[in-house]
Order: C-alpha cells, then sequence, then structure tokens
C-alpha cells in the first residue's frame, strides 16, 4: 500500500492547487465588476459559478485523499509531532464549511440582488447589497488567510 504514496500525494497537491488556486482571484474579479456594476453580476455569477464547479467539489478530495495518506502511513494527527496537521484540518474545516455554509449563501443573494436593474430613480448600491458586498469581501480575506496557514502547516511541519 505504501507504493500509493506518491500517487495520493500527487492527488492531494494537484487538488489543491485546482481547487483553491482560483480562489485568490476571487477578490479581482469582485473589483473588477464592482468598478464597473453593469458587469458586477456577471463577475458574481463566474465566482459563484468557479466555487460550486471547481472550488467546492475538488476542495472535497482533499479529506478522502489526505485520509488515504494518514491511514496508509498510519499518521495520528493528535500525536505531538503531527500537531501541525491536526490544526491544519480543523482550520481545512472551518474555511471549508464557511465557504459552503456562509460564503456561498451570500455571493447567492447578491446574484439575485443584481439580476434585475435597478429601480427608477435609484442611485447606488442598494443597502442590503453593500452589506453583503462587505461580508464577502471580509469572508473572503478570512478564508484567504486560513489557506495560506494552511499550506503553510502542510509545507513547513513545524514542531516545538
Amino acid at each position: 500500500m505504501e507504493g500509493l504514496i506518491p500517487y495520493l500525494i500527487f492527488l492531494h497537491v494537484l487538488g489543491a492547487i485546482a481547487a483553491f488556486g482560483p480562489t485568490f482571484v476571487f477578490a479581482i474579479i469582485g473589483a473588477a465588476g464592482a468598478a464597473e456594476p453593469m458587469h458586477g453580476n456577471f463577475s458574481l455569477r463566474l465566482s459563484h459559478t468557479i466555487e460550486t464547479k471547481l472550488v467546492l467539489p475538488v476542495g472535497i478530495t482533499l479529506l478522502i485523499t489526505g485520509a488515504a495518506i494518514m491511514g496508509i502511513l498510519k499518521v495520528n494527527p493528535f500525536e505531538r509531532s503531527h500537531w501541525w496537521l491536526a490544526i491544519g484540518i480543523v482550520l481545512y474545516l472551518i474555511a471549508y464549511g464557511y465557504s459552503y455554509a456562509v460564503q456561498r449563501k451570500l455571493v447567492v443573494r447578491a446574484i439575485e440582488l443584481t439580476s434585475a436593474p435597478p429601480s427608477p430613480g435609484a442611485s447606488g448600491l442598494p443597502p442590503e447589497l453593500a452589506a453583503i458586498g462587505k461580508r464577502v469581501g471580509q469572508g473572503g480575506m478570512v478564508l484567504g488567510i486560513l489557506l495560506v496557514v494552511i499550506v503553510f502547516l502542510m509545507v513547513v511541519k513545524p514542531q516545538f
């Protein structure tokens, strides 16, 4: 079974790159949509499509390949020498759960709010859309930080 390890690690790293690499451009897509409000709905739908068709489905494979690697190598993430792995797993679950349960729903609501033209005489963003945009931006920053911390833990494997 240990002969599978290089292939599982390959799939694990490839999955991480494919799933989470695109998330670093969400802020750029969002800023472009905000700069040109007539394209805001498209930028929201683009980010949502990338998230639902790539990030979330491929991201879940990391649990599968990671569990397989730990099982074959008999790694216990709760041992002192693997604390970095336990923390990385917890942070991954928090990030994935927040992305799925909160961030995704906020983006869907923003898509709904931008799907119809503004009402006559409206100026500026509707208050609900502005609030959602702020929450999505803040959530995206936190998710980005969590992702960088997880990658740091997985690559450096710090020991104290």
